[in-house]
């Protein structure tokens, strides 16, 4: 057995200054990339939502369009579902300077929060 020899300079392992340092980077460098995955998962929710919306609101446009007689001015509510989520359309149409024309708009809501909104112009046929 060799006697245990002391260690010399050029021996030495990382202080722990040096080892502290090196954690507080690699923990910033995984703070920054949990921050980018939410990010990521919070907008790719509210791509869906806003997806989701714009069918509900299509169809409401739609609907009024295809109708036979011109849509009369006021306001209705009407539940949508779509992809197993209920949505809620206000459906708002006002009359227009020329008495041809009426202005049609939806406004999709997700519980309280408003989601998106469509308007359209309907005409006489």
């Amino acid at each position: 057995m060799q006697p245990m020899t002391p260690m010399t300079p050029m021996q030495r392992g990382f202080t722990l200054i040096e080892v502290l340092v090196a954690l507080a980077i690699v923990a910033i460098a995984l703070l920054a990339g949990l921050q980018a995955t939410s990010a990521l998962t919070r907008n790719a929710l509210r791509q869906a939502d806003v997806l989701l919306a714009h069918l509900c609101a299509e169809n409401a446009l739609v609907a009024i369009r295809l109708a036979p007689q011109m849509p009369a001015v006021g306001d209705s509510t009407q539940p949508c579902e779509q992809a197993g989520r209920t949505l809620t359309v206000n459906l708002v149409v006002r009359p227009t300077p020329n008495p041809l024309f009426r202005r049609a708009d939806a406004q999709v809501f997700n519980g309280e929060l408003p989601v998106l909104r469509l308007t359209t112009i309907v005409g006489r046929r």
